[in-house]
Order: structure tokens, then sequence, then C-alpha cells
């Protein structure tokens, strides 16, 4: 039943169906008509005392004319199935065609019902997961517009308020404002920087300039820049790593990926955590898995942390962040072949975020690091 789905099959059976008709109509016409006409002549002949010759030439004109006759009734056989067929045939075509011009003018919610025929309904299966992307990215791309006008409007909001307030009299410009506004001067500046860094990673303008390093020693040394601040919160961070683990990588990127992957722990930590580092290799990875004691994700956070702008809800978040830290720090993983996971037994419960690269070729000679 399911091979009759498929058009390659029922465009086989419509032939076959003409053709039989082809066939049946030559078959009856030969028979009938052409037996009829030929012995109507052969009297006719017989009655005029005409020679044996022309009984041949009654033959052949009786044939001509049934194979005429034949020959018609094919053809109108012939269209009546190929426009049943091409109807059949052209209406799903004609929804997706109507459909994808709908999806081009900003009709996301457009769906194609699935035809019968296999391969069309393959077809419209395909255009209706396009029309889901496409809605999903615009309900993105209008979610991050507002996310960034709001994270824009925060800091311009007080800095108009203390430009407003020096200029009505209300402030002094001391050194106390003027750090104020240059603090949130700064915000802004580190907004525009991660969107423009968000914008390279997705589109893959991102300028690597790899070499061989040990992703082990990187993240020993990354974590060693960041103690101190650790330190100043009260949040254990500790460091274990193993054999080298040499990939080939850009490793100012990478570092940017720790540094985030480290802050974002330190972040959702409270005072008194812990935050371990533990380099591992993983078959033909090289691993870096970086657990906490902090807030935890819930199971629908785990991919949804990766998302531009998106924050984990809850009493207990911290405030602060662009919350697209993550979503560069993907980005880059995925420009050098490897991935970050995300992982969590639930609320309350930590986290473990793990980033993954592929170990780097042995002809290749180790780096510093």
């Amino acid at each position: 039943m399911r091979a009759w789905r498929r058009l390659d099959v029922r465009l086989f059976a419509s032939y076959a169906l003409v053709a039989l008709v082809v066939f049946g109509a030559l078959a009856v016409t030969v028979r009938v008509v052409a037996s009829a006409r030929f012995d109507d002549d052969i009297k006719s002949v017989a009655v005029s005392g005409g020679r044996e010759g022309e009984s041949h030439n009654v033959f052949v004109d009786s044939l001509d004319s049934a194979l005429w006759i034949a020959l018609a009734a094919s053809l109108g056989a012939a269209a009546i199935v190929s426009t049943l067929v091409a109807r059949r045939i052209l209406r799903p075509v004609r929804e997706v065609r109507d459909a994808t011009r709908r999806l081009a003018n900003g009709h996301y919610d457009e769906r194609v019902a699935e035809p019968g025929e296999l391969e069309l309904a393959e077809l419209a299966r395909d255009v209706n997961r396009l029309a889901v992307e496409l809605e999903t990215t615009e309900r993105r791309r209008a979610r991050l517009v507002s996310e960034v006008a709001h994270e824009m409007r925060t800091p311009l909001t007080t800095i108009e308020g203390y430009v407003e307030g020096m200029l009505d009299g209300v402030f002094e410009p001391n050194e106390e404002v003027l750090v104020a506004v240059g603090e949130e001067t700064s915000r802004l500046q580190r907004l525009a920087s991660d969107l423009a860094e968000l914008s390279r990673s997705e589109e893959g303008a991102i300028a690597l300039h790899v070499r061989v390093v040990d992703l082990g020693k990187l993240a020993a040394t990354t974590a060693d820049r960041l103690r101190p601040q650790f330190d100043e919160k009260g949040v254990n961070l500790a460091v274990r790593t193993g054999p080298p683990l040499p990939v080939e990588v850009d490793p100012d990127r990478i570092a940017q990926v720790l540094t985030n992957l480290f802050g974002n722990a330190l972040t959702y930590t409270p005072e008194g955590g812990r935050v371990e580092v533990r380099a591992n290799r993983d078959h033909d990875q090289a691993t870096i898995a970086v657990s906490d004691t902090g807030i935890g994700l819930s199971p629908e956070d785990l991919e949804l942390v990766f998302d531009r702008f998106y924050r984990v809800h809850g009493p207990t978040r911290p405030a602060g962040g662009s919350g697209i830290g993550l979503t560069i720090a993907r980005g880059l993983a995925r420009a050098h072949h490897g991935n970050i996971e995300a992982a969590s037994d639930g609320v309350g419960t930590g986290s473990v975020f793990t980033l993954r690269l592929p170990i780097a070729r042995p002809e290749h000679p180790s780096g510093d690091g």
C-alpha cells in the first residue's frame, strides 16, 4: 500500500493505463469496425464482379480506417487520463507554490496539507518545516530588537538622568557622578562589542589564527587569571588537568570561551559555593567541564540558555549581564568544529557546562598553550 503512494508508481500506472486503453481501443476497432467494414467491402466487390487483387486493397483500406478510428479513441483516452493525473499532481504543487509565495511575503504561519503521494508529501513537510524555522527566526529577530532596545534603554536613561540633573543644578559634576556616567557608558560599549561579536559569530565571519595548544593548560591559565574574582566572592575554584590535550584552535578565542564559562559559573554560584574545572579526553575530543554548585537549570533551560538574551528565571537569578555571552561562546566553539553542552539535575542542584573540541591530528607538533 505504501508503494502505491509513491509518485513514480502512480505515473507508471497512469502510463500503463493509457497503453491498455490504446490496446483495447485498437483491438475493439480491428475486431468490430475493421471486420464489419471488410465484410461490406468484400460483398460490394463480389457483387460488382471485381478481381481477386481488389480483395487485398479492400482489406488494407478497412484496416487503415480502423487504425484511424483507434488512433482517435486512443488520443481521447490519453487526454482524459493525462488531464486527471496532471490535476492530481499539479494541485499540491500549486498549493506548495502559493504557500512559498505567502511565506516570502511574511506569512510565516502558512502550512501546506500533505497530499497522498509520498514525494509530494515530503515536499509539503519540507515547506512546513521551513515555515516553522522562518516563524521561529522572525520571533527571535523581534525579541532581539526588543531586548537590545531594553538593554540600551537602562544605561541611556541613567546617563540622561545624570546629565539633566547636572544641567538643572541638581547634581554637581563631581567625580562620583562622572564615574557613574562613565560606568553606564562602558556598559553600552560592552553591549555594542558583544553584539558585534555575536553578529560575526552567527555569520561565520570570525577570523581564526589557529595553532596547536594544550587545552588543559589553556584552561588552567585562564582560571588562574580569574581566580582573584572567585576569591573576592568567596567561591572555591578547583582546576583538575590530566594528560596533554592537543587541540588546533585560536588560543585567544578559546580563552574567551573559557572566560565566559568560568565567569558564568561564578555569577550563578553563591558565596561559599564551589566551581570545578576538569580537563579530560573523550575518544577523539578534548573536553573542559565547568561544574558549579549554583542555582542550576530546569530541563527546558538546558538549550534556551544559549539563545540570545535569554536569562534563567527565578528569584535567585543574579542581575546584570548582556545575556549573549553563552551564545557567543557556543558560536566560537562551533567555529572550531566543537560545541558547548549544558547539563543539570534541576533547579538548585548546580550545572555543568562542557566545552568539546576535536583532538589535533598527531602530525601536528604541540604548542606551549
